[in-house]
């Protein structure tokens, strides 16, 4: 057999359009800033991936991270858990976190998008797993009651199960309000989640979580900041809502400090943060030695095949940041994802769209 080695690292910024803008308790994301991500091979074949850098400004900063690798990584086998162990041992001193771990996930994203190419196989089966419809609730923004309320029952008209909405108003008043107002589209056999975007403090999330779960929602999400645990564990204490968490661990390691710590019910994973479909593994492995279901946060592509081989897997997060750029051969089928047995990923470049949205 040829030899199948790394002969290069293609990297391009895009900002590109979203059909929604996210609005959080914390801030806007107006657009989708990603790195599109090409990974060359010795026998031509090539893995796709991105990254989604939430602001502009990191676009160029994760560019020169990812292209400063390709020197290291040329003329490697194409072997995503020995390349993982180089390059945080790159990183160590550093430290093997933020934007130095995105880039390295989406490295290795790629990786296995381009292995699993080269066995013929979509990515689940490469990894083990089985065809089977994985359960998806479409995720909306802080829209307010009204817009809220249209947004859940066009979802819900779409087959969707379950939505998440955005909360965190000025009132708690308002918060319920919009949950009501989504309850009244939806009907009761419907399940909706609530995320705070970390703007609460520990009191407060334990006061308004308090005066939200009587709601009838699923699970409420990363009330306070997302690195103290201890705070997270008393709301949990205090409420009986389950509490989400997990899109901001960077890395198995912060969700077995998160774990040990009592601090979540529930794990939702990045691909990106957690360090690719390598770190995701590592994190399945951990959600189900903690009895953890474990949901998916963005990057819908790959974390529906991750799903499937996901021994507590639990919700896939449908939030296209990347649709404008990319062809997904993933389908929505009443509120269920279905993956195609095409090899990889399932991922393709619009070409033509991602001339318009070049950085």
């Amino acid at each position: 057999m040829k030899d199948f080695l790394i002969k290069g690292i293609k990297a391009r910024g895009v900002n590109a359009p979203l059909k929604y803008p996210v609005y959080t308790a914390m801030g806007a994301v107006e657009t989708s800033p990603l790195v599109l991500i090409d990974v060359l091979t010795t026998t031509d074949e090539v893995g796709h991936a991105y990254i989604f850098g939430y602001t502009p400004l990191t676009i160029k900063p994760l560019i020169s991270i990812i292209m400063g690798m390709e020197s290291a990584l040329i003329g490697l086998p194409v072997a995503p858990q020995s390349i993982e162990k180089i390059l945080s041992e790159k990183f160590t001193l550093l430290g093997f976190t933020g934007l130095v771990r995105m880039a390295c996930s989406g490295i290795d994203m790629a990786l296995w998008d381009l292995l699993s190419k080269q066995a013929g196989l979509p990515l689940y089966k490469y990894l083990g797993g089985i065809a089977q419809p994985i359960k998806s609730y479409d995720s909306h923004s802080m829209d307010g009651r009204n817009l809220a309320a249209e947004r859940a029952a066009g979802a819900a008209s779409s087959g969707f199960k379950g939505i998440k909405t955005k909360i965190g108003y000025s009132s708690v008043q308002e918060d319920i309000n919009v949950i009501r107002g989504i309850r009244k589209e939806v009907g009761d056999n419907f399940s909706i989640m609530v995320d705070f975007n970390q703007s609460l403090t520990v009191p407060q999330a334990i006061a308004r979580g308090q005066a939200l779960q009587d709601e009838g929602i699923a699970w409420i999400e990363e009330p306070t900041l997302q690195y103290d645990y201890d705070g997270h564990k008393r709301i949990r204490e205090s409420l009986n809502v389950p509490i989400q968490m997990g899109e901001n661990w960077i890395g198995p390691e912060e969700m077995m400090n998160a774990c040990m710590a009592g601090a979540s019910d529930l794990a939702m994973p990045d691909i990106m943060k957690i360090g690719g479909v390598t770190g995701w593994l590592r994190a399945s492995a951990l959600a189900q030695q903690f009895s953890l279901p474990m949901s998916s946060h963005l990057f819908q592509e790959f974390s529906a095949h991750l799903l499937t081989v996901t021994p507590t897997a639990d919700w896939l997060e449908k939030l296209d940041i990347a649709e404008s750029v990319v062809d997904s051969s993933l389908k929505f089928v009443d509120g269920n994802v279905i993956i195609s047995d095409e090899p990889g990923a399932g991922i393709t470049w619009k070409e033509s769209e991602i001339v318009k949205y070049i950085i």
